[in-house]
């Protein structure tokens, strides 16, 4: 089966599943692989087709087979100017909230803005009208890589197409609270755009949907086989893990750990947000790199709340072959880099109980393991100064409940996570949206002006510090906050001896392009915008640095060997699996 065929043919099949019955087709050359599939799936009894050769009289036509039924129709369409006589149909559908899926066909991405024949820029060619939108074009040379299982690489991209046919539908439906509306799947295909003769019969296993025929991702309000809009009620009795990431509003991040300590389930989570952290693994991420012990007592289901966006090893966790991944959401998307998620749940779902059940001796083994990581790896933070883990677990002893701890991204968000964030009633904020080093110390700024009543320390390496050192540049008449900063100095992107681009044999490379040292006098910088500096270097002299409560911006500068991130990494790794190991 052709690329063009096969991504043609799984968008049709997963649409299907997800509920599409209509589907109307204005015919044209490039989007013969949809024709080709939408004629093929109504041969089978799956949905029904509708052919116009007029597309703007295609588009209403859709719309009109959605407006009663609130399912959303399908409209597909070839490239160019077709797309464009859809938009009176999307304007309609978007102020009228009628779910309507436009499917345009399009020409490869390398052909954009080269004067390629009925090749124009379709991505956003709508505009604001749609709820959703999404560019499929790949450079394939054969399928990409994907799978749900680490280390077992399936030779097909079928889950990415499978997960983006299942968001469509529910952005168009507006299951996850948004409005019904029309949503833009542009898709590139490249040439052969016909199936081999004879045509296949079906889609051969390693493009396959799920067996039992439903949508590789369910959302709430699907009809067929799927939960209502308060959830889905699980099995009695799975075991059950919450992973819980980045959430929009720290205070969901509070809901969330309010029912988890209530159900009983094992709590890994990354650093961010508001709550009491004691029922927290205060070693989680840490406790994921024993695969060994995860091989016996892996949970049988992950809920996953919110973003996560620190570690590898949770995407690992999630890839794993027989887990059950579901995502909790508090917006109308979920997170789901890896295309595993089973099901999706609106919020209420989580706060209703209606997620309920766990088994209550896996539970416990899961906190013991946690206790048994967190004997050995104090220690190991301990003795490791001045490392970053180190440094942040001694602001974490230093600051008091209730203050306010800003993270830098790259590693110190990273140290936060390792130095174990549990037992404490903080709020822990950074800007992951997109995780850049950018605007990290305007942003601090911004949390203490906004919280004057509370005690406010950020915490970045030197990278994130001298790339928004101007937000220290406030004028004489402005407010100004009280803030301490504290910077983890390694003289670099000390990140990149942790991956595999610090690995020793690419020793000789890694220092320009990764490592890039500044030398910078980071307390000569404070000073020239009337900030002051202290050069801290013992953990004594940092706890009473930040016991002092001062007004104004301070920087507290910790100095740190870029060399030893990577082998405490693997120091804290090796005593988390053996420290399992013997507890069986």
């Amino acid at each position: 089966m052709n690329p063009s065929t096969a991504l043609a043919t799984v968008l049709v099949d997963e649409l299907v599943r997800c509920g599409v019955r209509e589907v109307v087709l204005a015919p044209g050359s490039r989007s013969a692989p949809l024709a080709y599939a939408v004629l093929a799936a109504e041969r089978a009894g799956r949905l029904r087709l509708h052919v116009r050769v007029d597309e703007r009289s295609a588009g209403f036509l859709a719309l009109g087979l959605a407006k009663v039924s609130r399912r959303p129709a399908v409209v597909i369409t070839t490239s160019g100017t077709a797309v464009a006589n859809l938009h009176p149909a999307v304007l309609e559908a978007h102020h009228g909230q009628v779910p309507l899926i436009v499917l345009s066909a399009d020409r490869p991405d390398e052909l954009r803005g080269t004067g390629a024949n009925q090749t124009t820029v379709q991505p956003g060619i709508f505009a604001g009208s749609v709820r959703w939108q999404h560019d499929l074009t790949h450079s394939w040379g054969g399928f990409a890589r994907s799978s749900r299982n680490f280390g077992q690489v399936s030779s097909t991209p079928h889950p990415a197409w499978r997960t983006i046919a299942d968001r469509a539908w529910a952005a168009a439906t507006g299951a996850l609270g948004g409005e019904p509306g029309p949503v833009h799947l542009n898709v590139a295909f490249r040439d052969p755009l016909a199936p081999e003769l004879p045509a296949p019969s079906e889609l051969p296993p390693e493009l396959a949907g799920r067996s039992d025929g439903s949508a590789w991702t369910a959302v709430p309000g699907r009809e067929e086989g799927a939960a209502g809009p308060e959830g889905i009620t699980a099995e009695p009795g799975p075991a059950t893990l919450m992973v819980l990431g980045d959430l929009p509003d720290p205070v969901l991040a509070e809901q969330a750990l309010a029912v988890a300590v209530e159900q009983g389930w094992p709590v890994v989570a990354e650093p961010f947000g508001a709550g009491d952290r004691s029922t927290v693994l205060p070693h989680g991420s840490l406790l994921l790199t024993a695969t060994d012990w995860l091989d016996s007592h892996a949970p049988q289901r992950v809920l996953v709340v919110g973003r996560f966006t620190l570690n590898r090893e949770t995407g690992a966790l999630l890839r794993r072959t027989g887990t059950q991944v579901e995502a909790v959401t508090p917006t109308g998307t979920w997170s789901d880099p890896s295309h595993v998620v089973d099901r999706v749940h609106c919020w209420s779902a989580l706060t209703q109980r209606s997620l309920a059940g766990q088994d209550t001796e896996w539970a416990r083994l899961w906190q013991r393991a946690g206790e048994a990581v967190t004997t050995v790896a104090l220690p190991l933070l301990t003795d490791s100064w001045p490392s970053g883990p180190a440094v942040a677990r001694t602001l974490l002893e230093s600051v008091l409940d209730d203050d306010i701890v800003v993270l830098g991204s790259s590693n110190a968000a990273r140290d936060i996570d390792r130095a174990g964030l549990t037992g404490r009633f903080l709020l822990v904020t950074g800007n992951r949206g997109l995780a850049g080093i950018d605007g990290t110390t305007a942003t601090a700024v911004g949390v203490a002006l906004a919280s004057p009543q509370r005690s406010v320390t950020a915490l970045m390496g030197d990278l994130t510090f001298l790339h928004d050192v101007n937000g220290l540049l406030i004028g004489p008449d402005e407010p100004r906050p009280d803030l301490t900063i504290v910077v983890v100095n390694d003289d670099g992107g000390g990140i990149f001896t942790t991956l595999e681009y610090g690995e020793p044999d690419r020793a000789a490379d890694f220092g320009r392009v990764f490592a890039t040292p500044t030398g910078a006098d980071l307390a000569a910088l404070a000073s020239a915008y009337g900030v002051g500096c202290q050069r801290v270097e013992t953990p004594g002299a940092l706890r009473q640095a930040l016991s002092r409560r001062g007004t104004g911006i301070r920087v507290l500068e910790v100095p740190v060997p870029r060399d030893g991130h990577r082998a405490l990494r693997a120091a804290l790794t090796r005593a988390a699996a053996e420290a399992l190991a013997e507890l069986g």
